[in-house]
C-alpha cells in the first residue's frame, strides 16, 4: 500500500484534552494532544440549537431503530471484524452499550479515519466510536461526548531493535495512522506533551496504525524503525504474535469519546445529550471499567 513520507513538523495542529462535566459535552483545551496553544482553562462551551422533532438526530435513530456507528475494522483490540464479518472490541462493545440503552440496536460500518475527523459526514453515519482522541482542531467540526477511557500512547520497535530509549528513535522512520494524534506528536506541536519527541524523525503515514504495524514487524529497520500508537494496540499486536517491544514509559494520554458531526443534515444536540449521559452511568455504573478489563487486562476508563 502506498505511503505518505513527510519530514516532522510540516503542519501546524490544535489539540487538547476534555473535562467531564455530566450531561454536558464540551471540548476543554488541555495537555495531551497539542498544539501551538493549549490551556486547561479555556473550553468551547457552545452547543447546537435545540431540535424540533422533525429535525431532530434522536428522535431519527430511534424512529429506525438503529444507530449507525463507524469504526475501524482493523484496530484491535479496539475494533475490528472476524473472519465471519462479526464485530469486535472495546470499541465495538461501547457501541453495543450505547445503542441499547437508546432502546436501539447498533449498525457498525467501517470507515477510513482520515474521512471521519473532518466532519462533513453528510448524515451518511450518525457516531464515530473508534478511540476518537478529543483535540481543538476536531472540536471545530465534531461534536464530543464526555470521554470514554484514557488511552496511554507508545512507541514500539522490533523485537531485536538495539533501540531502548526514546532519544535513540532520533532520525529514524517512524510510522503512524494518518490524522492520528500520534502524528500530531511526532510533528512537534504538542506543546504540552511532558516528554518531548524524538529529534529529527521521518514520520510515515498509514491508513491505520495496524498496517504500520505490519510494516515494523517486517524486521528492523526494514520498513521502519518504529511506530507510536496506542499502547494496548501495541500489546494485543504482540499477544497475537508479532515480533516487537515497548519502549517505555507512554509519551502522552489522549481522551476518547464518542463524536458526532456539528455539520449534522439535522440537529444532533439530543442525540449528543443521550449519549454523554449513557456514558457517565457507564462510568458510573462500572460498565465500562469491567469492558476495559475485559480487553485490556487493566482499567484505563479512570484518568491515572
Amino acid at each position: 500500500m502506498p505511503v505518505m513520507v513527510k519530514t516532522e513538523g510540516m503542519r501546524p495542529i490544535f489539540w487538547g484534552r476534555m473535562r467531564v462535566f455530566t450531561w454536558c459535552a464540551v471540548a476543554i483545551l488541555s495537555a495531551g494532544c497539542a498544539s501551538s496553544g493549549n490551556s486547561s482553562s479555556s473550553m468551547a462551551t457552545s452547543a447546537p440549537a435545540t431540535a424540533t422533532a422533525a429535525n431532530n438526530l434522536l428522535d431519527q435513530v430511534k424512529q429506525r431503530g438503529e444507530l449507525v456507528i463507524s469504526t475501524d475494522a482493523d484496530y484491535k483490540p479496539q475494533s475490528f471484524r472476524n473472519p465471519d464479518g462479526s464485530w469486535v472490541g472495546f470499541d465495538v462493545d461501547v457501541g453495543r452499550e450505547v445503542a441499547k440503552r437508546l432502546g436501539v440496536r447498533p449498525v457498525f460500518k467501517n470507515v477510513n479515519f482520515v474521512l471521519v475527523t473532518p466532519g462533513g459526514w453528510n448524515g451518511q453515519w450518525d457516531v464515530n466510536i473508534d478511540s476518537m482522541a478529543i483535540t481543538n482542531e476536531r472540536a471545530k467540526v465534531l461534536w464530543f461526548s464526555e470521554p470514554y477511557y484514557f488511552t496511554p500512547a507508545s512507541f514500539a520497535v522490533y523485537k531485536t531493535s538495539k533501540d531502548q530509549t526514546l532519544a535513540d528513535l532520533a532520525g529514524k522512520r517512524l510510522g503512524v495512522g494518518a490524522s492520528t494524534t500520534y502524528e500530531d506528536y511526532l510533528d512537534g506541536k504538542m506543546s504540552t506533551a511532558r516528554i518531548k519527541p524524538p529529534a529529527k524523525t521521518t514520520v510515515v503515514t498509514y491508513d491505520t496504525d495496524e498496517l504500520a504495524l505490519q510494516d515494523l514487524a517486517a524486521g528492523d529497520g526494514v520498513r521502519l524503525d518504529g511506530v507510536l500508537t496506542a499502547l494496548p494496540t501495541i500489546e494485543a499486536a504482540i499477544a497475537r504474535g508479532m515480533p516487537l517491544r515497548v519502549i517505555s514509559p507512554p509519551v502522552f494520554e489522549d481522551s476518547s469519546a464518542i463524536a458526532l458531526d456539528r455539520a449534522s443534515p439535522v440537529q444532533s444536540a439530543p442525540l449528543l445529550w443521550a449519549i454523554t449521559g449513557i456514558i457517565h452511568d457507564m462510568h458510573r455504573d462500572g460498565t465500562l471499567s469491567r469492558l476495559s478489563q475485559k480487553y485490556y487486562g487493566i482499567d484505563i476508563t479512570v484518568r491515572r
